[in-house]
Formats: C-alpha cells, sequence, structure tokens
C-alpha cells in the first residue's frame, strides 16, 4: 500500500504540473475565443488521458508481478490458491482497507520499527490442497516405516548368518581335534555343538522366511501406496478442472472479459489519435 500510495501521489503531481503548463504557456492574454479554448482544452485532456492511462496500466501490471510473486511461494507448500473476482467490487471491504490505510499512514514511526522484509507463512489450506498433503506426509511415514523394518530384518539376517559360520567353525576345529585323540567316539560337547549348529540353522532359515515375507509385504505396500497417490492426484486433477469450468461460467468471469475486450478496444483507439498528432509534435 506505501508503494501504490508513492507511485499515485507522483502521478497526481504529474497531472498537476500539466495544468500547471497549460496556465503558464497558454493563458498570457485576458481574452480567448472559442475555438482557442477548445483547442487548449483538447490538448489537455490528450496529456491528462495519458497520464491516467499510464497509471491504470502500470497498476495492473504490477498487481500481476505481485500475485505472481504470493502464487510462486505457495507452490512451494503445494498450494493451489484460487481468487474470487466478485470481492474486489466489494464496497464494504473496499472502505475498509481504504480506513486501513488512513490509519496506518497516520502511525509513521511504525515504519521505522520494521526491519525486515515479511514472508509469506505457510497456510492452513483445506479441501483438496490440504487433503494431498496429508496424504503424502502419511505415505512418507508408512514408507519410512517400512524401510526401518527391512533394515532390522537384514541386520538380524546377517547376526544369524554369523553365528552359524562361527559355529560350524568352532565344530570343525573341535571334530579334528577329537579325530586326533580320540577318533572312536564322539564326546558330548561335540554332540551339543552340533545341537546348536542345527538350531542356529533353523533360525537361520525363518529369518529368511521372515525376510522374504516381510520383502513381499513392503513391496505389496509400496505399491498399493503408489496406487493411492496417483488415485488421489487424478481426483485432484479433475477437481481443479471442474472448478476452473464453473469459475469461467460465472457472471464475474464474463464481465471481466468484456471490460477487458472494450479496455483493448479504447487503447487500439487512443493509440490511433496519438499516431495523428505525432507529424506535428
Amino acid at each position: 500500500m506505501r508503494f501504490a500510495r508513492s507511485k499515485r501521489i507522483l502521478r497526481l503531481k504529474t497531472i498537476d504540473s500539466c495544468f500547471e503548463e497549460l496556465k503558464d504557456s497558454r493563458l498570457v492574454e485576458d481574452t480567448f475565443t472559442v475555438d482557442e479554448v477548445k483547442e487548449m482544452l483538447d490538448g489537455l485532456q490528450v496529456v491528462v488521458r495519458g497520464e491516467v492511462e499510464m497509471e491504470l496500466i502500470n497498476t495492473a501490471h504490477t498487481n500481476v508481478l505481485l500475485l505472481r510473486q504470493l502464487f510462486s511461494q505457495a507452490e512451494k507448500y503445494y498450494l493451489r490458491l484460487q481468487s474470487d473476482i466478485s470481492e474486489l467490487e466489494n464496497r464494504e471491504l473496499l472502505e475498509q482497507v481504504a480506513e486501513f490505510e488512513n490509519t496506518d499512514f497516520k502511525r509513521a514511526d511504525r515504519t521505522l520499527q520494521e526491519t525486515s522484509k515479511p514472508k509469506l507463512a505457510p497456510l492452513n489450506d483445506g479441501g483438496v490442497s490440504e487433503l494431498l498433503n496429508k496424504e503424502i506426509a502419511r505415505l512418507q511415514e508408512e514408507n519410512d516405516k517400512l524401510k526401518a523394518r527391512l533394515r532390522t530384518l537384514e541386520s538380524q539376517a546377517l547376526s544369524a548368518l554369523d553365528e552359524k559360520t562361527k559355529a560350524e567353525r568352532a565344530l570343525k576345529n573341535l571334530q579334528k581335534d577329537q579325530s586326533q585323540h580320540q577318533p572312536a567316539a564322539p564326546s558330548q560337547e561335540v554332540s551339543s555343538l552340533e545341537d546348536t549348529v542345527a538350531a542356529l540353522k533353523e533360525d537361520y532359515e525363518r529369518s529368511l522366511s521372515a525376510k522374504a515375507a516381510s520383502q513381499k509385504d513392503l513391496r505389496e505396500n509400496l505399491i498399493s501406496s503408489k496406487h493411492e497417490l496417483l488415485r488421489v492426484q487424478e481426483q485432484l486433477a479433475l477437481a481443479e478442472k471442474e472448478l476452473e469450468k464453473k469459475f469461467q461460467q460465472t457472471a464475474a468471469y464474463r464481465n471481466m472479459k468484456e471490460i477487458l475486450t472494450k479496455k483493448n478496444e479504447q487503447i487500439k483507439e487512443v493509440r490511433k489519435r496519438l499516431q495523428r498528432y505525432e507529424p506535428s509534435e
């Protein structure tokens, strides 16, 4: 609002200077004919019209750039912003904005206290955007849990395999020692080690089976999550298309389109008129 106010004041000063220049350059006599007065007013009309038109065009383009920045920031949070054109002509809201502007500029010391630029904060958006954000967060959390579970199963399987390898190596060494001293009959310790190796082998096989089943469940869960995400995205796209179609069918959209068409025709007509004055200038 401060930026728009400064531009508006500058343009008003330019219009005032147009009138002052007319007074200083043309109003040098006491009497004027009707044709002379008409010529002066026509020339002043062209100049003032050009200044006002330039200010309106600049204001519209500035608003486009501002909205582009806001929409670009909103896209970082996966938001889809919608604007209600009919609210731009709400007289009550316009009066509230005017009152806010007058109150804000009366307290000029607030400008000195502002040391940092305001940033667009994340919005608690509702509807389809909120649904998409929650679905993405849920799928991401579920994916992290499945990955952590898979890492745990892999670690357990590796530990069991390591224990099995150590037990087999110890059993071979023990059998080698027993064969050198008592080759006829195996001792009780050898039987115990064999039972331990068999138990470890059984545990390892169970771990492998559990790991395979877990990996199958993980793949199925990931596939179903991807399908669910694609379905949600498709529903969001259809909803956006439906909202856009409804907006184009509203009276505000048609009125705005007619206004823009008339403005373009007026701009073309003004340019044609201005081209007539270029040879004399």
